[in-house]
């Protein structure tokens, strides 16, 4: 297997930075495995995430999401976190993903489907700089939600 770099991009600046090994490219989706990348636990309140945790994250050049499987270092599924972003751009060595605010989140078991940071993404002003671009995310948004609570997210990752 061969590795890339995963960019994430907010407001126009990399956020975060890490090497990620690819599993699959079908030209539409890329799959990549990577452990946690950020310093330290962090702790949701409805996860935590947490050095030694992988992640199998999936990135579409069509879609406006990103989806990531998190596993314990034991293989434990915690559940699936969902970036809403513009569609990802895949280009010498690395996969960029511009995170557009929204996110959700599906615990392992589906029980819990949380929407997660919609205030950031309405004082974020995208809808007034781009409101196509605003309006692709919330659709984007609603349609995960809509998968994960007819249990048919894992769909997407087949």
């Amino acid at each position: 297997m061969s590795s890339l770099d995963i960019a994430l991009v907010k407001a126009g600046r990399v956020k975060l930075r890490y090497p990620a090994e690819l599993i699959a490219d079908d030209g539409l989706r890329v799959t990549v495995r990577a452990p946690w990348a950020a310093p330290g636990a962090r702790d949701f309140g409805f996860v935590r995430f947490e050095p030694g945790d992988v992640f199998t994250e999936h990135f579409w050049r069509d879609r406006w999401y990103a989806v990531k499987e998190v596993r314990t270092g034991a293989g434990e599924l915690k559940g699936w976190y969902c970036d809403i972003t513009r569609p990802a751009v895949v280009r010498d060595g690395e996969i960029v993903s511009e995170d557009l605010d929204l996110d959700l989140w599906v615990s392992a078991d589906a029980s819990a489907v949380l929407r997660l940071d919609e205030d950031e993404f309405a004082d974020s002003g995208l809808a007034e700089r781009d409101p196509a671009a605003a309006a692709e995310a919330a659709a984007a948004l609603d349609e995960l939600e809509v998968l994960a609570r007819r249990g048919r997210l894992t769909e997407l990752l087949d």
